[in-house]
């Protein structure tokens, strides 16, 4: 937490997030990401924790994952791969592939509602990799999700969502403010 405040991460206000759903706190991973020396900080961390389970490849969905993949399989010495949003599926492409039966850890920079992951999930089941683990900076989900996998976070914060059609802050006349490179 010392570090994502550090460099202003977390913000307040009123924020669309890529889901479509509104809340008060957003997380600019781009404000650590922009810093390899914190970013190596945390990508360790995922790293320390799922360094005993023979991970063959590091898979993140883009466009944060890119870079904690790359970080992550440069730590523990693997490959790094992203798979990319195709209308509403995401798809690997590049010439990107995994070998049947190879050992992926998928990583991604923020855990709301699951939906990059569960995409990068569905990737590398469908084209034969073996999902053996989650690894993400920020998780601020408030509900357990279930990956059928474990799941790491450098930090859990939970944090509230609204759908847009129940929106207190809506409702408070607060300016809608969408932060993020996707469009929800």
């Amino acid at each position: 937490m010392d570090i994502l405040e550090s460099v202003g991460a977390m913000k307040e206000g009123h924020f669309l997030l890529s889901s479509g759903l509104h809340s008060p706190v957003y997380w600019e991973k781009f404000r650590l990401l922009q810093y390899p020396v914190y970013a190596e900080k945390l990508c360790r961390l995922i790293v320390h924790h799922f360094k005993d389970q023979s991970v063959d490849v590091v898979a993140g969905p883009t466009t944060g994952g890119i870079i904690l993949a790359f970080e992550i399989g440069r730590q523990l010495g693997v490959r790094s791969i992203f798979v990319e949003e195709e209308g509403e599926a995401r798809v690997l492409r590049r010439d990107f592939e995994f070998k049947a039966g190879e050992r992926v850890l998928i990583v991604d920079d923020v855990l709301t509602t699951g939906g990059s992951i569960k995409g990068t999930v569905d990737v590398v089941n469908k084209l034969g990799g073996v999902v053996i683990g989650i690894g993400v900076l920020v998780d601020r989900s408030t509900e357990e999700i279930d990956f059928n996998v474990p799941l790491f976070s450098c930090l859990h914060v939970p944090t509230v969502v609204y759908p847009a059609e129940a929106c207190p802050l809506c409702a408070a006349g607060l300016p809608l403010v969408r932060p993020g490179g996707r469009l929800a």
